[in-house]
């Protein structure tokens, strides 16, 4: 099987030759502690993978995913202009793409807030929404017909992506999400209650921007999966009641399920930290098929879901980062731990959020080294 076949044969709970092997990937604090442990100086983020699965003899090009948008913006545009603000007391404040101002420390720059490569700790001090007149200016930037929103060799791009043996996913906002980042949170949350209406529009707006961007794109080539990036939970608890995202959430994640799986996309994704449990009835009922990071310290137990859901939901993610970073025997027993839902399938295993840096890169190696005799590459 190529990656592209094994990918979606786990995700659909059929039978693949091996699990696709993804040990999950640190962000740069964590490489700079690596460099420290024995990984190569001129190994960067990029080239982790690489040389891990070398020093492993795995075969190259095992787990290749483009998982992006392949040059369409779904993302507001015109975007706001990065910019420092003010500067003081080992501080910036900032305004990012997405206008919000907040405050950062000055180890970081205001564009290290448009990508993960780091644990970015922020304060928000104003969101681009305040009012009706803000939203309708943000509006202005949803516009899906905007010509900029698809690259001029799109059409060729896309030629390219029909052959592939790879994984080609497209990634989006889902509605809380992109709501929370309009207005912030405390005022989603207040807005709930007080103005349940405009959050319905809201909601709906961005609904219907994203169906006719996946439209254009489904007219194009299909992906492989959808992932809809839907942040919504706490350590214990989801952020809104489930009876809330029911009403605001899942008409947005139904119609974007049906249009994915009419236009033949075979996995739709939804991506939330936090404790999920009460989040995955509502998933099932929208037509999601799998769900990731599975945080183990959110409470969230791996095996108890399967038990609960069966091969209603499929997984990736669920490794205790927590044992990753203690090493030797607390690795085999978290990996013994998760062994029987891999068997079951409808599981990717995997690191359940970015590898902190307090995983060495002896136990990281060790930790992959065990995975991959689990998934059978060795």
């Amino acid at each position: 099987m190529n990656p592209r076949q094994r990918y979606i044969e786990t995700l659909t709970f059929g039978t693949p030759d091996k699990v696709p092997l993804q040990p999950g990937w640190g962000r740069r604090p964590t490489l700079e502690a690596w460099h420290n442990q024995g990984l190569p100086r001129d190994k960067g983020l990029g080239g982790v993978q690489d040389y891990l699965w070398e020093i492993l003899g795995i075969e190259k090009d095992i787990y290749t995913k483009q998982f992006a948008s392949h040059g369409v913006d779904l993302l507001m545009y015109p975007q706001f202009e990065e910019k420092i603000l003010e500067h003081k007391d080992g501080h910036y404040i900032v305004q990012d793409w997405k206008g919000n101002i907040c405050e950062i420390s000055d180890e970081f720059g205001v564009t290290d807030l448009r990508t993960a490569v780091d644990f970015v700790t922020r304060s928000w001090i104003k969101c681009p929404v305040e009012n009706r007149d803000d939203w309708e200016q943000m509006k202005t930037r949803y516009n899906p017909d905007s010509p900029e929103r698809f690259p001029a060799d799109f059409d060729e791009h896309a030629r390219i992506l029909k052959d592939r043996d790879y994984i080609a996913g497209i990634c989006f906002s889902g509605t809380f999400w992109q709501m929370r980042e309009w207005l912030g949170f405390e005022n989603l949350c207040m807005l709930l209650v007080e103005d349940p209406d405009w959050v319905a529009e809201m909601a709906e707006f961005h609904t219907n921007f994203i169906l006719k961007m996946l439209e254009k794109i489904y007219e194009k080539f299909i992906p492989d999966e959808i992932m809809i990036s839907e942040d919504m939970a706490y350590k214990a608890k989801s952020m809104i009641s489930p009876g809330m995202a029911r009403d605001i959430c899942a008409p947005a994640w139904k119609s974007w399920a049906r249009q994915a799986k009419q236009a033949g996309v075979p996995i739709v994704g939804l991506d939330s930290d936090g404790y999920i449990g009460e989040l995955i009835p509502l998933w099932i009922e929208a037509g999601i098929d799998y769900t990731v990071p599975v945080e183990v310290a959110a409470h969230c137990n791996i095996a108890e879901f399967r038990s609960l859901y069966g091969h209603k939901m499929a997984y990736s993610g669920g490794i205790d980062k927590r044992c990753i970073a203690k090493g030797g025997q607390a690795i085999i027993d978290e990996l013994k731990r998760i062994e029987p839902v891999l068997k079951d399938g409808g599981y990717l295993p995997c690191c359940d959020h970015a590898v902190p840096h307090d995983v060495s890169w002896p136990n990281y190696v060790e930790y992959t080294r065990l995975l991959a005799q689990m998934t059978g590459w060795l």
